[in-house]
Parts: structure tokens; sequence; C-alpha cells
């Protein structure tokens, strides 16, 4: 999964986005929560793969566990 997450301070000022892109985590994940079905998310965002919505989730579900995995654990 953290494959396809990307958090460089270069790109995007740090924020997690999906590898290879300037596509934010946290916009896969405000779509998704405010009612975009994946298929719109895929296609407001078509250089992104339906596994890559996928390691947004996971990784957005990691970090409320924020106790058990901290963030710096997803830094390079």
């Amino acid at each position: 999964m953290h494959d396809r997450i990307q958090i460089k301070p270069e790109i995007c000022h740090g924020r997690p986005v999906i590898k290879g892109t300037r596509v934010l985590v946290a916009n896969i994940l405000g779509a998704l929560s405010g009612g975009d079905s994946i298929e719109t998310v895929l296609d407001d965002y078509p250089n992104i793969t339906r596994e890559d919505v996928f390691a947004a989730l996971a990784f957005g579900g990691e970090l409320s566990r924020f106790q058990e995995a901290p963030y710096e654990a997803f830094a390079p």
C-alpha cells in the first residue's frame, strides 16, 4: 500500500500524494467522504488507478489510528 503513497518535502509541500503524481491523498479522501464514487474520483483524476484510491483510503485509516502508527512512520 505505501509504495503508492509518497511524502516528499519538494512535492506539494510534503503533503501525502499518490506516488508519481501531485494528486493529494486529502483530495481523494475528501471527494469520497463528500459522496463521490470511486468512478467519479477516477474520472476527475485520470492519472490514478483504483488501487491508488484504495491505498489512499488505507493510508487515511492508518493515520486515524495514530497512537499505533505515528505519521512519521510514513515519511521517507
